[in-house]
């Protein structure tokens, strides 16, 4: 949101003060200029900003991006091959030995591509892999698919078994298998840690919104949905696992806030703050503010709770029976379109309630679509809401991702 800040102050000065006779060297200029300006005005957005006193990395990223354009243009810019190689140090080998015994399996990763010769795929679905993963006994199991490329990371015995099936569907790209007997013993070597200043533990489910959640930060993911939701036992024993002086909790969800005060009561080894998140979109934007390093934990819960307030909440999900509920008329199949809890509109199919969604709130005040894909939703319906979001919302940065969550097809942030 910040990058897309910087951009539009910037575009909009250099509009405002170029005429017929301006070149494309006056607009750059101009336009380095304000995002200049605005960079430094992106201190007084986020407390975290003001506490470290440093401006927005993700605006800065976009001035030197239009800098190197702009050298580009005017011949300044020297392009040339650069290669970084990361080291990695040697694995102990020392700490698996012939007597040893194997007893954490093997951390498997692998990029595939999928090939026309085995399967198609455009059509390809993602499960397919996700069930024969977890008919192999794999368990910390993620997996994705972009395009005709799919990630896998799994924990398994039988790392041979894993590459073998996987073959049915394509051709490898990259392949790593580590024996986690030697990271944990490594591990187990090393000094303790200070403890940290902060964990952020948040409840979440469906595949790929828990492997979102911990991509941004989140240290541990509390199993929840809208049939089984975490017992009080359960938050304090994911309490145990964070070794950090307070604990930033996001419950997702108003019908375990009770569940989760109880624990948070109860809970003595470390300061439990609970930001109320009512959804999983209000913890996405949550999670998108909290910034590891920051001490002021009150300037940084308040960033949180800010963020949460302010995205609108939008939820795409299947009647399974007739109802009148908020004046309309619904029977079972219709597809239902909620707004911040309410329901604003029926559908005959849940692209369409999307769109109701989007139509409820007046677009002109938001910048970001960030929108979460069910389980239940194909690939071909995900391709038709992407490309009839970008086509009805130009203006709009839109995100897609694969939530895999249950009974909601489509989960909507609007920033």
């Amino acid at each position: 949101g910040t990058v897309l800040t910087v951009f539009r102050e910037a575009s909009e000065y250099a509009a405002a003060q170029i005429d017929a006779n301006s070149t494309v060297d006056d607009f750059f200029k101009l336009h380095i200029t304000e995002a200049k300006a605005s960079l430094a005005r992106t201190k007084e957005i986020l407390p975290a900003l003001i506490e470290a006193d440093v401006v927005d990395s993700g605006g800065a990223g976009y001035l030197y991006i239009v800098l190197g354009m702009y050298q580009a243009l005017t011949g300044e810019l020297q392009v040339g091959d650069y290669t970084v190689t990361a080291e990695k140090s040697a694995p102990n080998i020392a700490a698996f030995t012939r007597d040893s015994v194997l007893e954490f399996g093997y951390c498997t990763e692998f990029l595939l591509r999928l090939t026309t010769a085995k399967v198609d795929p455009d059509s390809f679905d993602i499960r397919t892999v996700l069930d024969m993963l977890g008919e192999l006994g794999g368990e910390s199991i993620v997996a994705y698919k972009d395009d005709d490329i799919v990630k896998v990371h799994v924990h398994t015995f039988n790392p041979g078994a894993v590459l073998s099936r996987a073959l049915e569907f394509g051709e490898f790209l990259t392949v790593k298998i580590e024996n986690m007997s030697i990271d944990h013993s490594d591990t187990e070597k090393k000094p303790r840690k200070p403890k940290k200043k902060f964990s952020v533990l948040t409840v979440a489910s469906g595949e790929g919104m828990c492997a979102l959640l911990l991509d941004m930060g989140a240290d541990g993911i509390i199993a929840g949905g809208q049939s089984a939701n975490p017992s009080t036992e359960e938050f304090i024993t994911a309490f145990k696992e964070c070794d950090s002086e307070h604990i930033i909790l996001l419950p997702n969800n108003k019908n375990v806030f009770l569940a989760a005060n109880q624990a948070a009561e109860m809970y003595d080894a470390a300061e439990v703050h609970i930001i109320p998140t009512r959804s999983a979109m209000q913890g996405y934007a949550a999670l998108s503010v909290i910034t590891p390093g920051i001490t002021d934990i009150d300037a940084l819960l308040r960033s949180a709770e800010s963020a949460a307030k302010n995205v609108v909440t939008g939820e795409v999900t299947c009647a399974v029976r007739n109802a009148t509920v908020c004046g309309k008329n619904i029977e079972k199949g219709d597809y239902m379109a909620i707004v911040d809890g309410d329901i604003v509109a029926v559908a005959e199919d849940a692209s369409g309630a999307v769109l109701a969604v989007l139509d409820e709130v007046d677009m002109d005040d938001y910048e970001i679509i960030t929108l979460f894909v069910g389980r239940n939703v194909s690939e071909e319906e995900r391709a038709e809401i992407s490309e009839k979001l970008e086509e009805d919302y130009p203006d709009c940065e839109i995100t897609v991702y694969d939530g895999g969550q249950d009974v909601y097809d489509y989960l909507i942030a609007i920033e």
